[in-house]
């Protein structure tokens, strides 16, 4: 094969690839999801799963603002990518040495829906594209109940429902602020901290958590969620 046509093809592969993927963002928009790239890491691992599909309606609104406060306040105020966040990572890179996370929970949905863990700059560039275009296209309602249904909480647990069983022993439904909190307390690194039982870190976090849903509440930062 020449290499004119080692690269037609090349360009045809990604041009489907990239169809692919839109079209299966667009059927997500009503369909659940069946399951993510770090959903069949963890089975490839030997790691039982735990998961069970829960619609938004059936997830306690504790949650929702738990999630908000712990992993992005702006949520209801970007466009799937948090510019101003990005930008106050990188101040704080010049001023302190090192670089913080700055992405959305709608980024966070993109890599768990559509990526994988690591990839560097090119995982991260498609993963902000996707971000951008599920905000656009499915709406922050339906951003949220997907994030809810495919994080990960440790130990097999995906989603809310599993985890709210999992660490607690009650459907999603039904948890507390506090119990929303902790759960919210052991994200983004659910394998490193544990929500039940909670060391110092998770426990001082959780108290954080809660007085900070509390503002997001107030301030109507989670209205596009509820509105």
């Amino acid at each position: 094969m020449t290499l004119g046509k080692a690269l037609w093809w090349g360009v045809k592969f990604l041009a489907g690839l990239f169809v692919t993927v839109h079209l299966y963002a667009l059927i997500l928009f009503f369909a659940p999801v069946p399951g993510t790239a770090n959903m069949a890491g963890r089975v490839m691992q030997g790691t039982p799963l735990y998961h069970t599909w829960t619609p938004i309606e059936e997830i306690s609104p504790h949650l929702i603002r738990a999630v908000i406060a712990a992993e992005d306040t702006r949520f209801c105020s970007h466009s799937g990518v948090d510019m101003d966040a990005i930008q106050e990572a990188l101040d704080e890179r010049e001023t302190k040495g090192r670089l913080r996370g700055a992405s959305t929970l709608t980024q966070q949905t993109a890599k768990n829906v559509f990526f994988w863990n690591g990839g560097g700059f090119i995982r991260k560039a498609g993963e902000a594209w996707m971000a951008v275009f599920i905000d656009g296209f499915w709406g922050k309602r339906r951003v949220m109940e997907v994030y809810l249904n495919v994080a990960e909480w440790g130990d097999g647990l995906y989603g809310a429902e599993a985890a709210a069983y999992g660490r607690f022993g009650k459907p999603a439904s039904e948890l507390t602020a506090f119990e929303a909190a902790r759960l919210a307390a052991v994200l983004p690194s659910p394998n490193k901290w544990r929500a039940n039982p909670a060391g110092p870190y998770v426990r001082q976090r959780t108290g954080t958590i809660q007085a900070r849903m509390n503002v997001v509440q107030r301030d109507g930062l989670d209205a596009c969620v509820f509105d």
